[in-house]
């Protein structure tokens, strides 16, 4: 594993396989994907009841619904650079500070143009999380667990936004919609705090960086004490190609030319359908549907619920067949999202399974892309990527809501079918996707390594 002055990390991590120092990690971005996915879904919960003590009507909410993904339409592409240029750990606490304080802001807001610029903001932080966490996570992974681990980490962001639900449900009866912003502005700041004395970095990140080497020596030193480091050693990562910087322009390198920007179509289009689920649902199920508040939101709670369970079932699955597996995601997701408005008026056993198995599937898609996308690229460009996947991404979260004030005239079965569109049209890009990437690793297999 060692040549006289070199230590391969790759090796040395798949030498040692899951260890302390993964679970621990893990269990640190586990913490951070239900604030992250608690904040996201918080405004969704609170629609309705702002519907009822501002006296508005359920159109005027589109902008207020999708106002955190014009955040995240930037704020993924900046802090993915800021954790490629000063470290992951730098940027997610950075994005929890921010977010947090605009989130807390957000419970005093009085009317929508306030709470669109609170939230906008606080999308910058919110857009963070998610390509960071990736990172963090299949950068300190042995070979065999790098898309699990990151998967498992990011499927956790629905369990989060079920927290939301269960909020509304249990607290917003007795201390008004303002008590959801509260926990999710005193929560990412409080885990920002803490998690400067105590969340690791990413291991390859440190790799690659020579300010980094004395706690990269410690690290190896926690995971691996029998392990003695030359003292002119040098730490490479020796299954992964780097490009020389994080400039955005190499992510059109290495056979990537076409795959990129396909990526940030499957994004756009799962994300299109995923927003408008989880900001519509909740409402149209009060307003079409006639169900009572606690039903639309425990409703939304449950296609949450099903978001983690489908992530961590599907995990393994994803792990191995990467894109073809979520091509035919979105190929289940068609008949399952476009049934959603016929089970809201059928039953509320059949709402609340219909939801659930739609969140295993819709957000199933989205743990997969958030990872599977990010491993196309080495350590030295992984966050970036990620980030512009995400952040072009939000071009459809941004548009799914926005398309609900239009489709609030439909029926609301009709509504829902027209819902289940961007999801057909995903599996015809993925399938793309998969055949090009499938081509591109044959051709060139040492970029497989790293993956």
């Amino acid at each position: 594993m060692v040549a006289a002055t070199e230590v391969q990390v790759s090796h040395f991590l798949d030498e040692h396989g899951l260890g302390a120092f993964q679970i621990k990690l893990l269990l640190w971005s586990v913490l951070i994907a239900f604030i992250d996915g608690y904040d996201i879904g918080a405004i969704a919960f609170a629609a309705p009841h702002l519907i009822r003590e501002w006296h508005i009507e359920p159109k005027s909410l589109g902008l207020v619904l999708t106002a955190s993904n014009f955040g995240v339409l930037f704020g993924s592409q900046i802090f993915g650079w800021v954790g490629d240029r000063y470290g992951r750990k730098t940027s997610l606490i950075i994005c929890n500070l921010l977010f947090g304080a605009f989130t807390y802001w957000a419970a005093y807001a009085t009317n929508l143009t306030e709470l669109f610029w609170l939230r906008s903001i606080a999308g910058l932080g919110i857009g963070g999380v998610i390509p960071n966490v990736v990172a963090i996570n299949a950068e300190s992974a042995p070979r065999n667990l790098r898309a699990t681990l990151a998967i498992i980490a990011t499927g956790m962001v629905p369990i989060g936004g079920a927290l939301a639900g269960f909020a509304a449900a249990g607290l917003v009866p007795h201390y008004g919609w303002q008590i959801l912003f509260e926990i999710g502005g005193i929560a990412p700041i409080a885990f920002a705090i803490v998690a400067i004395f105590g969340l690791p970095e990413s291991i390859k990140y440190m790799t690659l960086h020579e300010s980094q080497r004395s706690k990269m020596e410690a690290l190896i030193a926690a995971i691996r004490p029998d392990f003695k480091v030359p003292p002119d050693a040098r730490f490479i990562i020796e299954d992964e190609k780097q490009f020389p910087s994080s400039n955005p322009r190499y992510l059109f390198h290495n056979g990537l030319e076409v795959i990129t920007p396909l990526t940030w179509l499957i994004f756009i289009l799962n994300l299109m359908g995923y927003f408008f689920l989880i900001s519509w649902t909740p409402t149209m199920l009060v307003q079409a549907a006639h169900a009572s508040q606690t039903v639309a939101a425990l409703t939304g709670a449950g296609l949450q619920v099903g978001g983690t369970v489908g992530a961590l079932v599907l995990c393994w699955w994803l792990q191995r067949q990467r894109f073809l597996a979520i091509a035919i995601l979105f190929v289940i997701a068609v008949p399952v999202v476009g049934s959603i408005g016929y089970a809201g008026l059928s039953s509320t056993t059949a709402l609340v399974i219909v939801a659930f198995l739609a969140g295993a599937v819709v957000l199933g898609i989205q743990s997969g892309i958030n990872v599977v996308g990010a491993m196309i690229y080495p350590t030295s460009l992984r966050a970036n990527g990620s980030g512009w996947q995400l952040g072009l991404g939000r071009f459809g979260g941004i548009i799914g809501p926005l398309a609900g004030t239009l489709l609030v005239a439909f029926p609301i079965e009709n509504m829902y079918l027209f819902a289940a569109v961007p999801f057909a049209l995903g599996a015809v890009v993925t399938f793309i996707i998969h055949v090009l990437n499938t081509a591109r690793l044959k051709a060139h297999p040492e970029l497989a390594q790293g993956q």
